[in-house]
């Protein structure tokens, strides 16, 4: 594709890859390339690199990771080697052919013990198998690839794939009451949103010139049992939903209790705005 830069997307069938290649119709000055596991096994270095060598790419969005965080702990061997081994021999393929490399990892690197929103230079301490193999491939994409963008983000919902809201949407029609746990605190992230602010990032120039760590997520601070009055709320619900403590609910994976980041730093280095958690999921009922 002469004069076009290409960007390959990996996990092009989960919620981030399936917005990229919504927004990618918006971008026309790109060539883009959506690739599936079964396609580009991006544990394969010697595939990868064959990949690379036989497609001029200019930007990798790795949007592939393993995400079953209950199953993670009955799994740890599989979640490593997709959200840790896989990342570093991507960040590497990609640093020895020249293309730029932007990870998406999770809030989850930290264990909820904050009060104030976190940085992105907050200390790190995982409370799950989850979240320390997403940490493994933040540090191998960044000794492999110094030039790697990290873009850390929380509770991902979308139109596409299995996540909260959708679930919620088909319980609500089901169950006439539901209990949600109202003790973990945190921001949704439309997925629509976090692909529009990756496009922003290659398209900005910038981002050879500032690797690093971002966090991003919708504006707003809630809890899980907000998120899903807010649900009901929208869709017109009869549903009754009600509020527990995370101890009534046990689960296999430990959840961080405080899950807010501070995205100022994204905001103001690529010159992205961000919308509010609500007007997102508005956006996204309307398309469910």
């Amino acid at each position: 594709m002469a004069g076009k830069k290409t960007i390959l997307v990996t996990g092009a069938n989960g919620q981030l890859g399936n917005e990229m290649q919504v927004i990618s119709a918006a971008y026309p000055a790109y060539h883009f390339l959506f690739v599936t596991k079964e396609v580009l096994p991006i544990d394969n270095a010697e595939t990868m690199k064959n990949y690379f060598a036989a497609h001029p790419i200019d930007y990798c969005v790795n949007c592939a990771a393993y995400t079953a965080v209950d199953k993670a702990e009955t799994e740890p061997e599989k979640a490593m080697n997709v959200n840790g081994t896989a990342v570093g021999i991507l960040a590497a393929v990609c640093k020895s052919y020249n293309a730029g490399f932007i990870h998406v990892s999770t809030d989850y690197v930290f264990d909820g013990s904050a009060t104030t929103p976190y940085t992105e230079d907050f200390r790190v301490a995982p409370v799950n198998t989850y979240g320390a193999t997403k940490l493994k491939g933040e540090e191998l994409a960044q000794q492999q690839n110094p030039g790697s963008i990290i873009i850390r983000t929380s509770w991902v919902y979308s139109s596409f794939g299995n996540n909260f809201v959708k679930t919620m949407m088909g319980l609500m029609k089901e169950k006439e009451q539901l209990n949600v746990v109202s003790d973990q605190i945190g921001c949704p992230t439309y997925a629509a949103d976090l692909a529009a602010a990756i496009m922003q990032i290659i398209h900005s120039g910038k981002a050879e010139a500032q690797p690093g760590i971002y966090n991003y997520s919708n504006t707003g601070i809630i809890s899980w049992f907000q998120f899903a009055e807010a649900i009901k709320e929208l869709s017109g619900s009869k549903c009754m939903v009600n509020a527990i403590p995370s101890s009534n609910y046990p689960t296999p994976a430990k959840r961080p209790s405080y899950s807010v980041m501070d995205t100022i730093k994204i905001q103001q280095t690529f010159d992205i705005s961000i919308p509010a958690w609500k007007d997102s999921l508005k956006k996204c009922l309307q398309l469910l």
